[in-house]
């Protein structure tokens, strides 16, 4: 993905995910917060064309704590003031981020030094997170997605993660899609207004063709 790739991202993303908490902070925040994976070595951002035009997008984090530093570390003043201007213009949207987020967000960009780590359950390694794959509606049934979950599968596995994560819309998701190409199901999840997310699994010692069409 390139820099100019990014207006085509964030329509799509727009057009998907438009509950989504980054969506409603408007498309100037979502354009800066994407372009964080255009420079951090622990994210992913790949982008599909068909005659010289983005047809499809995936966007992850092969180290999701190491990309999380990277982005507070170059780019969280910016994100922080597009998001507090945002923020100011829509006050229903910052009351909801006050009741339902700003401790939860508290906890994950202050670290705990006094806090020991607890044991790591199950294979021992990262966990990659696969966030978004979108192929836009016309180029779909030619399996664009499953060539960007796989080049995600690809990275994650050559960097040494134990597993691939995601998560779908329990209502009208892609979870019976993922199920038949051998993800796990793990758990669900619900979001802080209440929409049900399911989880999902990949452990590295195989490889799924997955798509979200």
């Amino acid at each position: 993905m390139d820099p100019e790739d990014v207006p085509f991202v964030v329509a799509e993303y727009l057009r998907y995910f438009p509950d989504g908490f980054f969506a409603r902070l408007g498309p100037r925040f979502l354009a800066a917060y994407t372009r964080t994976h255009l420079t951090g070595p622990d994210a992913r951002a790949y982008i599909v064309e068909m005659g010289g035009q983005p047809v499809g997008f995936l966007i992850g984090g092969i180290d999701p704590a190491a990309h999380r530093r990277h982005v507070l570390r170059d780019h969280g003043s910016g994100l922080l003031l597009r998001a507090l201007g945002s923020l100011c213009l829509r006050p229903r949207l910052a009351w909801q981020f006050v009741r339902t987020r700003l401790v939860r967000y508290g906890r994950k960009l202050i670290p705990n030094r006094t806090a020991r780590q607890a044991p790591a359950a199950g294979p021992v390694g990262v966990t990659a997170v696969l966030d978004y794959v979108v192929v836009a509606e016309h180029a779909r049934c030619r399996g664009i997605g499953a060539r960007l979950i796989a080049r995600f599968v690809k990275d994650a596995t050559d960097a040494g993660c134990a597993r691939v994560t995601l998560v779908t819309a329990a209502d009208g998701g892609a979870g019976p899609y993922y199920e038949r190409h051998g993800w796990l199901r793990h758990g669900e999840i619900r979001t802080p207004e209440g929409r049900r997310l399911l989880t999902y699994d990949f452990p590295l010692n195989e490889g799924p063709t997955s798509e979200r069409n």
